[in-house]
């Protein structure tokens, strides 16, 4: 897809699976939001005009051919499976189905997207990977969540066999450059996992950088998890440079920051 719609991940999804990550577009024919949203702005709790937000969620509507569907991100590990008469709202940070026509969204604007689905298109599924839902378990709630809808068998050695069919797409967040955290961040995550505080480097205003080893995208080792159980296909972090809103920068350079949305679907 081109213009505002979207990045197209590069990954071994099969054909029954599609999935896009949205930009914030490049100019005004990209979209309808003004100054700081500009210009594809999909988050309807930011500030931003909800007519534009309205504009811009049914641009992608039509650009995808089926609906996505928002939740309302709260930075935890709830997991919701979708179905068509559901609206728009509600309280999750994952989302899955194994319906055609309904795409997993998950919104971002610094946080890491994580889609799922397996090599047999069974289902799919989109992760909010905040460092707050990660230290939650996020991903291992969309995982144990996507197995059980997917058919696949819970007993290890089943789990064993049919672990390399799940894949996941890490979409484009924050790099450790731009990502320093509080000692509450660390605590989350080496409290649960001794081995995480290797990915953290002391500074002596008391902030933690997150190590840039891990993917130049910044996040604890809990994040990566998933590759236990999944192949990943990352994208860099000079697209997210150029073409990516920011809450951390935006925020406070501008007054204001939009979101996009990670989707993925069955067709």
């Amino acid at each position: 897809m081109r213009g505002a719609e979207g990045l197209v991940p590069d990954w071994p999804a099969p054909p029954s699976v599609r999935a896009v990550f949205s930009t914030r577009g490049r100019g005004a024919h990209d979209g309808a939001s003004a100054a700081p949203f500009d210009f594809f702005n999909l988050g309807d709790h930011v500030g931003d005009d909800p007519a534009a937000v309205a504009a811009n969620r049914e641009r992608l509507r039509r650009a995808l051919g089926v609906r996505p569907i928002y939740l309302n991100q709260v930075h935890g590990s709830e997991v919701l499976a979708l179905h068509p008469d559901l609206p728009d709202g509600a309280r999750a940070d994952a989302a899955l189905t194994d319906r055609p026509g309904l795409a997993c969204t998950v919104m971002v604007a610094d946080c890491l997207p994580v889609l799922f689905t397996d090599l047999r298109g069974r289902a799919v599924a989109a992760a909010h990977a905040g460092w707050r839902g990660l230290a939650g378990g996020v991903l291992e709630a969309t995982l144990k969540q996507f197995r059980a809808l997917a058919g696949m068998q819970q007993a290890p050695a089943a789990i064993d066999n049919e672990v390399n069919e799940i894949i996941a797409w890490l979409g484009p967040c924050i790099g450790p450059r731009a990502f320093e955290v509080g000692p509450e961040v660390r605590a989350a995550f080496v409290g649960g996992d001794a081995g995480a505080a290797a990915c953290f480097i002391a500074q002596a205003d008391g902030k933690w950088p997150t190590c840039p080893r891990w993917r130049g995208a910044g996040w604890p080792r809990r994040a990566w998890r998933a590759r236990t159980a999944t192949m990943a296909a990352p994208t860099g972090a000079p697209w997210a440079t150029r073409r990516a809103f920011s809450y951390r920068r935006d925020q406070r350079r501008l007054g204001g920051s939009g979101r996009m949305a990670a989707c993925i679907w069955r067709v």
